[in-house]
């Protein structure tokens, strides 16, 4: 699929592995310049959007896309999942992915469930939709009201393969992006997919 993606230029710096980035509760009226601080800082993430919030502005997941980031579910309304039966359960995940293949981006292959809440009905709920379930190695609590420099504290401590929950909406975490790309770049990281057989993160497509 054609991007306007540009990863940043070669500096010589040596590639020590790939990280996750992932941004759980969007599209919302602040992805716009999330999107901007990501393609600036050259970074590429996850975006797990919540099917609701696709059909309110379904434009943003095209913008996600053309700015070279993978979109993936994270339900339709975040509800708690293992408290709804199977066929709820099935609906919200049903629903998000013909959500975000109308709104031009693609079928998801990856699902996270909100707050982290599964079981194993859940993940075979998700598995009948070809989907691998996704949670978290590293949890800055963007979404607690952590402050910019927790966060990208926290980022600093990822190390390859590993995944770091972040969120759409927060102030706090569109102000860390910059920071966050500076301080992977400095531990020789780059920002990778993640791979849908075993949930790591590993190398973009054509990398």
């Amino acid at each position: 699929m054609s991007t306007s993606f540009r990863p940043p230029a070669a500096g010589g710096t040596t590639c020590r592995g790939y990280v996750g980035l992932t941004f759980d509760d969007g599209p919302s009226g602040r992805t716009p310049a999330l999107l901007t601080a990501l393609r600036e800082a050259g970074l590429r993430a996850t975006m797990f959007n919540q099917g609701n919030h696709v059909e309110a502005d379904p434009g943003l997941v095209r913008a996600q896309v053309a700015a070279g980031m993978w979109v993936a579910n994270h339900s339709y309304s975040h509800p708690y999942m293992t408290r709804l039966d199977p066929a709820a359960m099935e609906s919200e995940i049903a629903r998000t992915q013909r959500a975000v293949a109308a709104a031009g981006g693609g079928v998801p292959t990856l699902f996270r469930p909100p707050y982290g809440d599964t079981d194993d009905t859940l993940r075979a709920a998700a598995a009948k939709y070809g989907l691998t379930e996704i949670l978290w190695d590293v949890d800055p609590q963007d979404w607690n009201g952590a402050s910019a420099d927790a966060i990208v504290e926290a980022a600093g401590r990822l190390t390859d393969g590993q995944v770091i929950l972040l969120h759409d909406w927060p102030a706090t975490t569109l102000e860390a992006v910059p920071r966050i790309g500076r301080v992977l770049a400095a531990k020789g990281l780059r920002t990778g997919r993640i791979c849908p057989v075993t949930g790591r993160a590993v190398a973009p497509d054509g990398a």
